[in-house]
């Protein structure tokens, strides 16, 4: 395992057991990110972006610029005509279900921070179809499984019991867990899970070493593979993410999208979507000074409502089939905007703390991170219908 100058595990190497897999486009981002120099364009090139039938890296580019800043109205009116003519006026609902947020690595962002002092806790197999009981009451038909990365705490067999319960109440079933080998992909395909989702964090290199300190996940090249491995074990559909913050947002957004095109070039059958999370405050980080605390790195500038707005735009324009995910981590009122015109998929009834949604759990664990959206299924599905738009529970049937 290589070793960089500070004596830390080189994050750009592969650790012990770790799967490789012959594929070629982790190069094919890193050289996209490394020639995209977003001051470069200007005005007439996002104008030629915007008035193209079909938009190419270099539309999405240019459209993920400054330059686009003035344009957004524009872009706005261009992704909702393309949401509209792929998706209709339908939004789709899901929630996400924390069960378990015990971790072992160290990101220094992250609720879960293994050095963090959180109230622990992991959901037993009865808890866990309490929660999920719980969910399916309120309509919902998707539920997205998370656990924080610890494979001690909460091992494969673990999350595919969970995918097991989940299909008994749910129509959809999602996983965000720690990236795994193309076998444990395939084993909890078998188990129900239908498709993975991973947040690379940040695609800058540097940035990822200085944030992810300890752990599995900080192998950079094993993580951004996952998406790849879990299609390779059968997975149906994959989301790709950047927490916006983290580095460049422009850098981090385009290496997302080309990360995403790059596959569904390569799996033209798989069913692509984005999140679009930003950083956002977090409990329980150890203080200023103290063993793990959280280092200085002159990267992680908040991202404005506008800024999250232009990506979103742009995801749609370059990839105008995938999904795309508006989080909890944004105002009800932004959310609101959003859907229908550049998202197609909003969370609701949502709690990133274990146990939270059955008073029949007793012992919660605490939150992943806060959230800015506390609204109820009802109260989500009333606004979407508000604003003229369909809320689908589902569009997925097994035959």
């Amino acid at each position: 395992m290589g070793q960089t100058n500070q004596g830390k595990a080189n994050p750009m190497e592969y650790m012990e057991g770790m799967e490789r897999i012959d594929s070629d486009i982790l190069d094919k981002v890193m050289a996209a990110r490394d020639s995209y120099q977003p001051t470069r364009y200007t005005a007439q090139d996002v104008k030629k972006a915007l008035q193209a039938d079909r938009r190419g890296m270099e539309d999405f580019a240019a459209l993920l610029s400054p330059a686009a800043e003035p344009y957004l109205e524009d872009m706005a009116r261009e992704a909702q005509r393309e949401t509209r003519k792929h998706f209709g006026n339908s939004v789709y609902l899901f929630t996400p279900i924390y069960i378990s947020n015990f971790c072992e690595n160290h990101c220094v962002y992250c609720g879960f921070n293994c050095h963090n002092r959180i109230h622990r806790r992991k959901l037993g197999q009865e808890e866990i179809e309490m929660e999920m009981d719980a969910i399916a009451k309120t309509g919902l038909e998707e539920i997205l499984i998370l656990t924080g990365e610890s494979r001690q705490q909460s091992d494969v067999g673990y999350i595919g019991e969970a995918c097991k319960i989940a299909r008994k109440y749910f129509k959809m079933v999602g996983i965000e867990v720690y990236p795994m080998d193309t076998g444990g992909y395939r084993y909890l395909k078998g188990c129900g899970a239908d498709y993975v989702t991973v947040f690379q964090e940040t695609y800058s290199p540097d940035a990822y070493g200085q944030l992810h300190l300890k752990g599995q996940k900080r192998c950079f090249p094993y993580r951004f593979h996952a998406q790849e491995r879990a299609l390779l074990g059968g997975m149906r559909g994959v989301a790709f993410a950047a927490l916006l913050g983290l580095s460049d947002f422009r850098l981090d957004a385009f290496s997302t999208g080309m990360h995403a095109y790059f596959i569904q070039r390569k799996y033209p059958s798989a069913e692509i979507s984005f999140s679009c999370p930003r950083l956002c405050p977090v409990a329980g980080l150890p203080e200023e000074g103290a063993s793990g605390a959280a280092p200085k790195w002159e990267a992680m500038e908040e991202v404005a409502e506008r800024g999250l707005f232009q990506v979103m735009c742009a995801y749609r324009l370059f990839m105008p089939f995938a999904g795309i995910t508006i989080s909890t981590r944004e105002r009800a009122q932004f959310r609101n905007h959003v859907v229908g015109m550049a998202a197609t998929k909003i969370s609701a009834g949502v709690s990133t703390g274990v146990g939270k949604h059955s008073e029949k759990v007793g012992g919660q664990g605490d939150s992943q991170f806060e959230i800015a959206d506390k609204r109820n299924v009802h109260e989500i599905v009333a606004a979407i219908k508000g604003h003229g738009l369909q809320p689908v529970m589902n569009d997925y049937v097994y035959l």
